[in-house]
């Protein structure tokens, strides 16, 4: 039964019928730093009803500056067990499964079965490649962000895209870390680009729009410029 006060201010930008689909879906947020919680929190309050929450890390002081579950009394707490919990102080409503975990080879597969989409929030371009393969071989759209400084990107994989290899290059080339270990990263910067991969979760889900699969749109804040690139 979907609480339709709770949701009221969703409407009519979605209709009744696109809210029950949306509490009836499950996403999987991979990575709950900067990107990651943001997205899990604009997930709940739009109302999608269950959430797998992955991550094998625990704040630390460098995560303040733009880590929106990360607080000075948390530090040294686990990410996941901290996104679960904010998630049910703002809807009690959403059943939430918080896997302390880093994702890997072994545990990856296993963490993405049974959802309808993932969210890459990840930091590494090695595990990226690698959460492409599982939601390829579990037949999932995979919704992708990264950010380095003020700058960010955003794209849509489905099954049978070549995705990041059209970003990258071939995986055996992509070097493992990202551009944001030399650039840093800013709050604001985070939450814009966490709010697009929101938007394009629920797009994806209500199928509806038009989504950023097989195309990257690229936003540099300094100078406000935001470009969406065609891949193919």
């Amino acid at each position: 039964m979907v609480n339709q006060g709770r949701y009221n201010r969703n409407l009519n930008t979605i209709s009744h019928e696109e809210q029950a689909i949306l509490v009836h879906s499950h996403v999987a947020v991979i990575g709950l730093g900067g990107l990651g919680g943001g997205v899990c929190e604009m997930l709940a309050r739009t109302g999608v009803g269950t959430l797998t929450l992955v991550d094998g890390d625990v704040f630390d002081t460098t995560n303040l500056n733009r880590q929106l579950l990360s607080r000075e009394e948390n530090i040294g707490t686990p990410k996941a067990q901290e996104a679960k919990e904010r998630v049910f102080a703002v809807n009690s409503t959403i059943q939430v499964t918080a896997i302390q975990a880093y994702a890997d080879e072994t545990t990856l597969y296993g963490m993405i079965q049974g959802v309808d989409l993932v969210v890459d929030c990840l930091d590494t371009i090695d595990t990226r490649f690698l959460l492409q393969e599982m939601a390829q071989k579990a037949d999932l759209p995979l919704v992708s962000g990264a950010i380095a400084g003020v700058c960010g990107q955003v794209t849509v994989i489905f099954p049978g895209d070549l995705g990041y290899e059209l970003i990258y290059g071939k995986r055996r080339e992509a070097q493992s870390l990202g551009i944001e270990t030399l650039t840093g990263n800013i709050s604001y910067c985070a939450l814009f680009i966490a709010s697009l991969q929101a938007s394009e979760c629920i797009k994806v889900l209500l199928n509806r729009g038009e989504s950023l699969r097989n195309k990257l749109l690229i936003a540099d804040l300094w100078n406000n410029s935001f470009e969406v690139m065609e891949l193919i």
